[in-house]
């Protein structure tokens, strides 16, 4: 299937239509008695709304007897008529209802499991905006349409069928008039239907886009206003709302039309039978509680057309909905896992080959990020990988990770090629400290033990020892159960690197893997860090990412990056000595100007 990114709105509006709400059936199947049960209880009620006007009949025709037992039993009937169809609307709804909590529910979870797998070339292509705005939103009227509008729709079907039939036993004359009003109901609803559709479908796109739009602008919102930008933000989310808006607003339109002329049909039809009616009554062909069941009939068939009309849009929103979930759940990745992946065991010794890796972002196609790069790192070395920013460094760890695919050459890990593994089976072996440190809006040790769920307190409170954190944590108003906000937003720089830190520590990974993990940390922390790394780094392989040279002095092996290539590789002292791009560099950063040793 094509990406769902790649979909413009133009060819999901043209390939729309009600039969996409089929594919909610995998998701309905699973509940299919509980379906039975809500389809018993709407044919129920269809039914006894069917039978309640033959009572009423029986009630008007009863007032000119003269046997009040047989007038009362009428109105006994009716009376219970009308409880059954209480008792069974209620259960309709409860069973209806229920089914359609459970199925988007079960929806959103299968979206969420989806895309948590994805990997980030996806979301170069898809804002998360987007995606999370069709896991609330499209979800949302799809459980309107399974908890509401289908079962609504389903009984106003059966009432029109049954109706109709009823009204032709009733009375045929007047049943023939009743017919010929069908058609200037129907072509309405299929010429209107159409515009409906294309205006529902660009209506949910807008509102995507705006959702995605708000997301990204929130998420940096310091940044926003560090650069005053607000208004300039203001302004591009208020034209994406105002487009949503105006989409709405002509299907609304388009839709009240359409109501309009259906049910001003459908009621002139009414009209004219109660005319014709009329007449039959005074000629004797036609009694008046005949008549009036008639006129029932006629009325819920009318509303039953109307009801139908409005439904048919819900119908097709939720179809649209249905589509774009469909796409997030059926869209390729880039990135697989194979069919049949090779056992490894669950702690790897760390061996990392990437051997003539050439790498291009899809974003930047034209730009090698990584050009023909070739190295060795035995288990237990410490590497680093220094160099200009844009030099390829961070892309390495990126492509370790398997969050891409190189387009040429092979990554290993302990002599396996990283596509002949699953994905979850290698990466336990690793532990990120990434540049810009991910918090969760969580407690402190909350955050601390994503690196490994199961570590007992003790253990989460060692970790941050070895990382510097321990201080400043218990400092907290309450300790490390401190709620830190909304990605760390109540934590300094430093303090988010140093439980990134932490986590990493917590995790025990043989391969350690760290991007800038001390840029963000002062003088005093950045030693007490580096230590904590020293320490950690003893018996793994460690892959360290730094512009500055001082954190990467101890390293084994020192990989120069430029463009995408290694230029150099060496000890400190040796490439110091060597001249070149990595002295250079070190130069800049040590006060001498002329070496560092």
């Amino acid at each position: 299937m094509t990406d769902a990114a790649d979909v413009n709105p133009e060819d999901r509006a043209k390939s729309r239509n009600v039969r996409a709400l089929s594919a909610l059936w995998p998701f309905v199947h699973p509940y299919k008695w509980l379906l039975v049960a809500a389809g018993a209880a709407l044919v129920l009620t269809a039914m006894i709304s069917l039978v309640l006007p033959l009572a009423v009949r029986r009630v008007v025709d009863g007032f000119e007897t003269k046997e009040t037992e047989l007038l009362n039993s009428y109105f006994i009937a009716a009376m219970g008529i009308a409880a059954l169809l209480a008792l069974g609307s209620g259960l309709r709804y409860y069973l209806v209802t229920r089914l359609g909590e459970r199925v988007v529910a079960d929806i959103r979870v299968a979206v969420f499991n989806r895309m948590v797998a994805m990997s980030p070339a996806f979301y170069e292509r898809l804002m998360t905006g987007e995606v999370l705005s069709r896991i609330t939103t499209d979800t949302t009227l799809i459980q309107s349409v399974i908890g509401s509008s289908i079962s609504i729709a389903l009984r106003n079907l059966l009432t029109l069928m049954g109706g109709l039939a009823l009204l032709v036993f009733t009375a045929p004359k007047l049943a023939g008039i009743v017919m010929l009003s069908v058609p200037a109901i129907i072509v309405p609803i299929v010429v209107l239907g159409r515009r409906l559709r294309s205006l529902s479908r660009e209506n949910q796109d807008w509102i995507a886009n705006s959702s995605g739009a708000a997301s990204e602008t929130l998420l940096s919102v310091q940044t926003v206003q560090a650069f005053t930008h607000e208004d300039p933000s203001r302004v591009a989310f208020s034209e994406l709302t105002e487009k949503s808006f105006d989409a709405a607003r002509r299907r609304i339109l388009t839709r009240a039309i359409m109501t309009v002329i259906v049910i001003t049909m459908a009621f002139f039809g009414v009209v004219g039978v109660l005319w014709s009616g009329v007449y039959d009554v005074r000629q004797g062909t036609l009694t008046i509680g005949e008549l009036v069941q008639f006129v029932i009939y006629a009325v819920m068939v009318a509303g039953s057309v109307g009801a139908l009309s409005e439904i048919w849009g819900e119908l097709q929103r939720a179809a649209g909905a249905t589509e774009r979930l469909v796409e997030l759940l059926e869209a390729e990745d880039t990135v697989r896992d194979p069919v049949s992946p090779v056992a490894v065991p669950d702690r790897m010794l760390g061996a990392v080959t990437f051997d003539n890796v050439t790498f291009r972002y899809p974003a930047r196609p034209e730009v090698a990020a990584l050009d023909d790069v070739s190295f060795t790192i035995k288990p237990g070395e410490t590497v680093a990988l220094v160099g200009p920013s844009g030099a390829g460094k961070s892309t390495v760890i990126q492509l370790l990770l398997r969050f891409y695919d190189p387009n040429s050459g092979r990554i290993m890990v302990d002599g396996h090629a990283l596509e002949q593994m699953t994905r979850s089976d290698f990466r336990r072996s690793m532990a990120l400290v990434p540049q810009d440190p991910v918090i969760f809006a969580d407690t402190a040790r909350a955050n601390i033990r994503f690196g490994r769920p199961d570590a007992t307190d003790t253990e989460v409170e060692e970790a941050a020892k070895a990382a510097a954190a321990h201080e400043f944590l218990t400092a907290l108003p309450d300790g490390y159960d401190s709620y830190v906000g909304e990605r760390g937003v109540m934590l300094s720089g430093g303090q988010k690197q140093r439980i990134a830190l932490a986590r990493a520590i917590l995790r025990d990974a043989p391969i350690l893997l760290l991007d800038e993990a001390t840029s963000a940390l002062d003088a005093e922390s950045e030693r007490a860090v580096q230590d904590a790394v020293d320490r950690l780094a003893e018996g793994r392989t460690t892959l360290v990412v730094a512009h500055r040279l001082a954190t990467v002095k101890k390293a084994d092996r020192i990989l120069v990056f430029d463009a995408g290539r290694i230029v150099a590789t060496g000890s400190h002292t040796a490439l110091v000595a060597e001249g070149g791009l990595y002295a250079r560099l070190a130069r800049l950063q040590f006060t001498d100007g002329v070496a560092a040793e």
